[in-house]
């Protein structure tokens, strides 16, 4: 069952990784036509940096991703049922539990 998973897991990586270059490539090269344009105003610039704050989308999914696998990984150690909801409860609960951590990392950000 694991040598059939990998294939998997390595095209969804993969396409991940093309897509991310594929946004920052786009990205780039709006934020050179808008500073190629001539006079920007502040609408614009509130718009470029939007453009180049990734940050917070990546500690979004960096936190979710992370905590969903510590779910998997606490699921593994309890003794339950394979016919039992408490491994669906449990995962949601851990995938929850990320995105509370990174809505309060952001909010902590925004009141500096």
């Amino acid at each position: 069952m694991e040598k059939h998973i990998w294939p998997f897991i390595a095209v969804i990586i993969i396409f991940i990784i093309v897509a991310v270059v594929i946004v920052s490539w786009y990205n780039y090269r709006l934020k050179k036509r808008i500073i190629d344009s001539g006079p920007i105003d502040d609408g614009a610039i509130n718009f470029l940096r939007k453009l180049t704050d990734m940050g917070a989308e990546q500690l979004k999914w960096g936190c979710v991703l992370f905590s969903g696998g510590l779910g998997l990984v606490v699921i593994q150690f309890l003794p339950y049922y394979s016919d039992s909801p408490i491994v669906w409860g449990l995962e949601l609960m851990f995938v929850s539990a990320g995105f509370l951590v990174y809505y309060f990392v952001i909010r902590s950000q925004q009141r500096r």
